[in-house]
């Protein structure tokens, strides 16, 4: 379906169909670098496929960690354990992908030379000021071109802190986490609004120890990691833009087996349910096989369409999805999106490139300084949107496209591969798949 750099959509009244989505990601890259700190082998299966992924295991073999790829996504890395990484004698690219950089940085902050970490031109404009200044305090000293990348990660003894964050981020909260582990005494997080936990299950998984009281999470440093055989589950973020595909055409059933069900993740079925479709889940709600990741299968029926408010208070919890909600608007229904300031700083400003691509679609859409508005009809015109290298926006625009009455062109389509390299086949195959 795609070219190089673009893709058509056909427009489609249904979709159906089972299948498996991409291991997710940033389980992937949490998993990834603990293995290179943890003493021994880890094998890790389900890997995410994906550049981003990718780009985390490149920066870990320029600093000396042996990572093997086989097939079918398994990943062996034999790790170094803590303080014996080795000082790389090249910058650490990495590529598009914010955690990547960020988490990293965390984890050179801790280590005995200094690093530098460069990205593509998308990650050279992010912000970067919210991981610096706890990794500062904590005794790093960080250059960087007024606060965004390349940043030149001065490592040294670390001391710990009790950081409070006034904007809740999964990735500040990791950095600084994984920095602790590295500290002398116990380095704590505090955050005004919960986020994924990922990084405290993947530490438990790898024989750390954690804490958690309430919004608040602490680790000791000096502790021990040892390496472990883990699978990672599919990327729910991934497949959200399958279950609004079908959340949002009447007729539509779509069946997402071994997805990951976190509970700080899964905030969209509910929204879901909400707009009007019928979700069921079943899973594994414990995780215990799954490295403390809860692990099911997610069904989704297309029933009617309806409208949504998603207030500041939910955005922590959504903050990924929400290119995919707004497609849910894309044949009749309404998404408000407000509190969403953040998305103007990810790998596009997903509000103005999200507003912009949808009105190309011929879908009516307001932007807000903190959000949007999608508004669509029975039948969009469809037209040419433009992703502008961002994964999420070609997703949306092609969920969104499904909608239109004529083929519409993704241009910039090619961005998937940072977290979907298979996106726009599977696509085909559950616009192909005939009616149950």
């Amino acid at each position: 379906m795609p070219s190089s750099t673009a893709a058509t959509i056909t427009p489609a009244r249904r979709v159906r169909g089972r299948l498996r989505v991409p291991g997710d990601k940033s389980i992937s890259h949490r998993y990834a670098l603990l293995a290179a700190l943890a003493e021994g082998s880890s094998t890790l299966t389900h890997f995410a496929p994906g550049a981003d992924c990718r780009s985390t295991l490149a920066c870990l073999r320029r600093l000396g960690v042996d990572v093997r790829e086989g097939p079918a996504g398994n990943v062996t890395l034999l790790g170094r354990g803590f303080g014996h990484l080795s000082s790389p004698s090249a910058p650490l690219d990495a590529g598009n992908s914010g955690t990547t950089m960020r988490l990293l940085a965390g984890v050179l902050a801790g280590q005995p030379f200094s690093a530098k970490l460069i990205g593509d031109d998308s990650l050279s404009r992010r912000p970067m000021r919210r991981v610096i200044e706890p990794l500062e305090r904590m005794g790093a000293r960080i250059d960087s071109a007024d606060g965004r990348p390349p940043l030149t990660v001065h490592g040294t003894t670390l001391h710990a802190i009790a950081h409070c964050p006034k904007v809740p981020s999964a990735q500040v909260k990791s950095a600084v986490l994984l920095a602790g582990l590295h500290a002398d005494g116990t380095t704590s997080v505090t955050e005004p609004a919960a986020t994924r936990d990922h990084t405290e299950r993947a530490l438990v998984a790898f024989e750390g120890a954690v804490r958690v009281d309430d919004l608040t999470v602490s680790v000791s440093g000096g502790q021990r990691l040892v390496g472990q055989s883990l699978s990672v589950p599919g990327d729910f973020s991934s497949a959200a833009f399958w279950l609004v595909a079908a959340a949002g055409r009447p007729g539509s059933h779509v069946e997402i087996e071994d997805v990951g069900l976190n509970p700080t993740r899964t905030a969209l079925l509910d929204v879901l349910r909400r707009f009007g479709a019928r979700v069921t889940v079943e899973g594994n709600a414990s995780g215990d096989d799954s490295g403390g990741e809860p692990r099911g299968t997610v069904i989704v029926d297309g029933d009617r369409t309806g409208s949504l408010v998603i207030a500041p208070e939910e955005v922590p919890g959504l903050i990924d999805e929400l290119p995919a909600l707004a497609a849910l608007a894309a044949k009749g229904g309404e998404v408000t999106v407000r509190g969403a300031e953040e998305l103007r700083v990810k790998e596009s400003d997903r509000i103005a490139v999200l507003v912009a691509g949808f009105r190309a679609l011929g879908i009516d859409a307001d932007e807000h300084h903190d959000g949007f508005t999608i508004r669509g009809t029975s039948s969009p015109r469809g037209g040419v949107a433009h992703a502008h290298g961002d994964h999420r926006m070609a997703m949306a625009f092609a969920v969104a496209a499904l909608a239109a009455e004529r083929p519409s062109t993704i241009e910039g389509a090619d961005a998937v591969v940072i977290s979907y390299p298979g996106f726009f086949e599977t696509l085909d195959r559950l616009v192909a798949s005939p009616p149950a």
